[in-house]
């Protein structure tokens, strides 16, 4: 496996990570792996190894402003979900170009809030992604914040939340974002993967979302929390990897 530094500029900011080839010279599916908040480009690396491994290049990368750990520079205070969808768009774009990418082949993988960003990036090019892996998306960021601040006029300048600083714009900029009317139109297959014990993201959103989209199916993880365990994980890899061999020998 060859792992190589990947920065991608795109409206005034730079998005650092990770491109994991395997070694052939032949082309590669491609998995790009969104993690969740305040996550980093390391989070899914043992992920990406395995994909590796299997024959399936991958990118890992940070999301601006997306974690305490950034390194673009992008205040937290500004990150929204927008911008993180810009983000993952700018992977997207670049990657196609990749020559040792097979291009028919893109799939995107999301864990928790990354699941979201995967899955609005989805809506917006529908006929270029080949399948979507979904891990404990979560669905409900939307309705957790209108419920939390019922009136625009509630939501504080800055708020410090799970121990990162964000800003006006994140809560204001989706006080009118309805994740079911926006979500559910890609048809391309989608495998959502959700832990039963989940106390972040209730599994009724996975629930609800295996019904609305048109190709997609849920595996519920017995005794695994929101943020799988190492035994989970690896669960969760081979599931991902049979998912995109059979998406690829239906295309």
């Amino acid at each position: 496996m060859e792992k190589t530094e990947l920065l991608i500029t795109h409206h005034g900011r730079t998005v650092h990570g990770y491109f994991f080839k395997p070694k052939a010279t032949r082309k590669f599916p491609l998995v790009i792996i969104s993690h969740g908040y305040n996550g980093y480009k390391d989070d899914f690396e043992k992920t990406a190894e395995y994909l590796a491994d299997a024959g399936i290049a991958s990118v890992a990368f940070t999301f601006c402003g997306g974690s305490t750990r950034d390194e673009s520079g992008f205040p937290t205070t500004q990150m929204t979900l927008f911008t993180e969808k810009d983000d993952l768009i700018a992977i997207f774009e670049r990657m196609e170009q990749e020559a040792s990418v097979d291009k028919d082949h893109i799939f995107l993988f999301g864990a928790s809030q990354g699941g979201l960003i995967s899955a609005m990036a989805a809506e917006e090019y529908k006929e270029k992604i080949a399948g979507m892996i979904l891990l404990y998306p979560a669905l409900c960021i939307a309705d957790n914040w209108r419920e939390r601040f019922a009136s625009e006029d509630d939501i504080p300048k800055e708020l410090d939340f799970w121990g990162m600083q964000l800003g006006d714009v994140f809560f204001k900029s989706i006080r009118t974002f309805e994740t079911f009317k926006v979500l559910g139109h890609f048809s391309s297959p989608v495998l959502i993967l959700h832990g039963i014990q989940d106390e972040i993201v209730p599994i009724e959103y996975s629930l609800k979302a295996v019904k609305q989209y048109p190709n997609a199916k849920l595996e519920q993880f017995a005794n695994e929390p929101h943020g799988f365990t190492e035994d989970g994980n690896r669960r969760m890899e081979a599931m991902m990897l049979y998912f995109i061999h059979e998406c690829m020998e239906s295309k």
